[in-house]
């Protein structure tokens, strides 16, 4: 195998979810390097927060794209990456092109993929809401990437079936886990403290809160806020803590809503080291979140998800998320169930690796190698939850 030549492969990513998830692979990657030549690209669809990511694991990009602009829209997103990545495309002239999820970065590199007649792996494909406007846009960027897609890296049986209904080659599609439980093995430590802990009681519980999708904006937001205001007003044994996204339309209602508030702690945007710490000592956790949704299983802490529909169904199958929705109503009901009877929380903080073992990584490059002749096919994942 040393005198084949390597495979090529460049990994494409955006955002500071993509950042995470694609961190251990990239390391994995790396680690292999008898066998595959790793590029990084990096659109910087989302500056700050990529950056911090980077800064966090020490991933320096071969090349970054800045597309990032004032108050930039799809559009411009999505044809900034196009031009630009073209040229990168056509320079490196890779093997395989790896995005991952559900961002326009994923979609904008899969079709410049396409174009350019390269073999496209999508890391996380094959999850579904079936709704193409729930959430938006990202239920349309994961299939429109998996219509383009030569490899599929599924997280879950429940994913690959969704890919089968879809006419997908079944020798293409691997359950690998989800990358993000690799990710924990390197943020979590026994001995990390932030300061944060040092302004909260230690002898009362908090909700870690976070919210940010642009189907949240406006009304549903201010129906989930109100009623974290209120039910934080009946317990005196509880803080709610916020790091609230740099999104304009987050800061400004947070702000006015929710700063000051006796028990609530508006924070900054938490890098992941920080956040997947903090999330561990949390009593529970509110998001609209996807990555969220698959990281608190794994800590063993119970999920309202402030959506009406989830794409990661297997917590929902297995109790560890509920969904909620934006009511609030609904949502203070369900704070007070988790907060008043132990039974129901304990059955939802069962830690159950629902969604990885922290092998993804190893599962994908693997398939790589099988993809192209230089291995044998990798053993799928069993999560224990079925595909139904």
């Amino acid at each position: 195998m040393s005198s084949e030549k390597r495979l090529k492969v460049m990994v494409v990513f955006g955002t500071r979810p993509e950042a995470i998830k694609m961190a251990p692979l990239i390391f994995q990657l790396k680690k292999e390097k008898h066998l595959f030549e790793t590029k990084v690209v990096v659109t910087s669809q989302h500056r700050e927060l990529l950056d911090q990511v980077c800064q966090v694991f020490g991933i320096v990009p071969d090349y970054d794209l800045d597309v990032m602009s004032e108050r930039q829209s799809l559009v411009d997103v999505t044809t900034v990456i196009l031009e630009k990545l073209d040229a990168v495309l056509k320079k490196e002239q890779p093997d395989m092109v790896l995005v991952h999820g559900d961002t326009a970065t994923a979609f904008a590199a899969s079709l410049a993929t396409f174009y350019n007649h390269i073999k496209l792996g999508h890391v996380e494909a094959g999850l579904r809401t079936w709704d193409k406007l729930s959430p938006f846009p990202e239920e349309m960027n994961r299939q429109l990437t998996d219509a383009m897609c030569d490899v599929y890296f599924a997280p879950t049986a429940k994913s690959r079936a969704n890919l089968l209904q879809e006419g997908r080659s079944q020798d293409a599609i691997f359950v690998t886990g989800n990358t993000v439980i690799d990710t924990l093995s390197l943020t979590i430590s026994d001995s990390y403290h932030h300061e944060l802990f040092d302004r909260l009681d230690a002898n009362k519980r908090f909700i870690l809160l976070t919210m940010h999708r642009r189907e949240s904006h406006g009304d549903a937001m201010k129906e989930v806020f109100e009623a974290i205001y209120e039910v934080s007003a009946e317990y005196e044994d509880l803080e709610i803590v916020f790091p609230v996204h740099p999104n304009p339309n987050v800061q400004a209602l947070a702000k006015q809503m929710l700063d000051g508030v006796e028990h609530i702690h508006l924070i900054s945007p938490l890098d992941v080291v920080d956040f997947h710490n903090i999330a561990r000592r949390s009593y529970f956790i509110m998001t609209d979140s996807g990555g969220v949704q698959e990281e608190a299983p794994s800590l063993g802490k119970p999920v309202l998800v402030l959506r009406k529909e989830t794409e990661r169904p297997e917590g929902v199958q297995a109790g560890t998320l509920r969904l909620v929705g934006t009511d609030k109503e609904t949502i203070k009901s369900a704070m007070r169930e988790l907060l008043g009877d132990r039974e129901c929380y304990n059955r939802m903080a069962r830690a159950q690796n629902l969604y990885g073992d922290g092998c993804a990584s190893e599962r994908i490059t693997q398939a790589l190698a099988y993809h192209f002749g230089r291995a044998e096919r990798p053993l799928d994942f069993a999560s224990g939850v079925s595909d139904e």
